[in-house]
């Protein structure tokens, strides 16, 4: 049994083999990339990803990745290729082929029908030589010298190759579209990287309740909003203007300074000039605030005047942070 030495120096090795075969990547793009790039780009189909076994498994990937770009893209497995998802392709769709050798029997039945289709074929190979190289329209070379299989069996750096050219080509395609943080924000709503390019403060501090009181509002009565509004804030106003903010912190404070308060007033205690933000900014934007001055709450205007607040549990919440 291997000690746990041992296990670190294979993990270490595999990662090293690894990296050192993504580089080598670098060596083998040549002007099919440039090409293949283009024709996707100017297409007026979709691009279709074919493969078996563990390509298969890539290929999802790079479609996932594609269509959350700004690509359509769409998957097709090769062996339910020649029983019927043939009828996938489109008259003006591009496909892909992977395959490491490029000569699986799935590949050598499905590749001349395609052809006979006459739909352009891009192959992600790490054989030039074989039944696919020898038929694609382009080669994206995805060669590798080993596997991190030390049996050099079980796809592992293949794979991984085959991953990185898939996210090259997305990235050049990407920016050839110049798909912004804006088009990331609609292809991805519902997640938190979505959340981050979309959500602004006035969807955040819109469902909050807005705890408000006045220059003269009694200490009492300061006490009572903040408590039923349960933001442990709430923001002083005078004519709709934020004049200043009480903290729940500054209620501590003023008790351990005073024994009487009776007399007191909200502008007796509140702290002037307090943190805001515009309630169109971004949800993201509140984040960077709060954390720059070790806040919760922020005070949230529209307009010029007081609109509500926002706290960093709201944050937390749509798993912002």
């Amino acid at each position: 049994m291997k000690d746990k030495s041992s296990i670190l120096n294979t993990a270490i090795e595999t990662i090293k083999l690894e990296s050192d075969a993504i580089l080598n990547l670098a060596n083998l793009i040549n002007d099919d990339f440039a090409e293949v790039v283009e024709l996707i780009y100017n297409s007026k189909g979709r691009v279709i990803i074919t493969g078996i076994g563990k390509s298969a498994i890539i290929g999802n990937k790079i479609v996932a990745t594609l269509n959350s770009t700004g690509t359509p893209a769409v998957f097709m497995h090769a062996a339910d290729a020649i029983h019927g998802d043939l009828g996938l392709i489109l008259k003006d769709d591009v496909v892909i082929c992977l395959s490491k050798s490029g000569n699986t029997p799935e590949i050598k039945v499905v590749v001349p029908l395609i052809k006979r289709a006459q739909n352009k074929i891009i192959a992600i190979t790490g054989n030039k030589d074989s039944f696919l190289g020898q038929h694609a329209d382009y080669i994206l070379n995805a060669f590798v010298e080993k596997e991190a299989c030390p049996n050099n069996l079980a796809p592992t750096t293949s794979t991984t190759a085959q991953l990185v050219i898939g996210d090259a080509l997305a990235i050049c395609l990407l920016e050839l579209r110049g798909f912004s943080s804006n088009d990331f924000a609609k292809y991805h709503p519902g997640g938190a990287l979505g959340k981050k390019l979309y959500l602004r403060v006035q969807d955040l501090s819109s469902v909050n309740q807005k705890p408000v009181v006045n220059l003269n509002t009694s200490i009492k009565e300061v006490i009572v909003e903040i408590t039923e509004k349960m933001l442990g804030v709430t923001a002083v106003v005078e004519n709709k203007k934020i004049v200043g903010i009480i903290t729940d912190g500054d209620l501590r404070r003023m008790l351990t300074k005073v024994d009487d308060f009776s007399n007191l007033t909200a502008k007796d205690i509140m702290s002037s000039n307090p943190k805001r933000i515009e309630a169109k900014a971004m949800a993201i934007d509140a984040l960077e605030v709060m954390e720059a001055h070790e806040i919760s709450q922020l005070l949230v205007e529209e307009n010029g005047n007081y609109s509500g607040v926002v706290h960093l549990h709201d944050l937390i919440k749509e798993g912002i942070i």
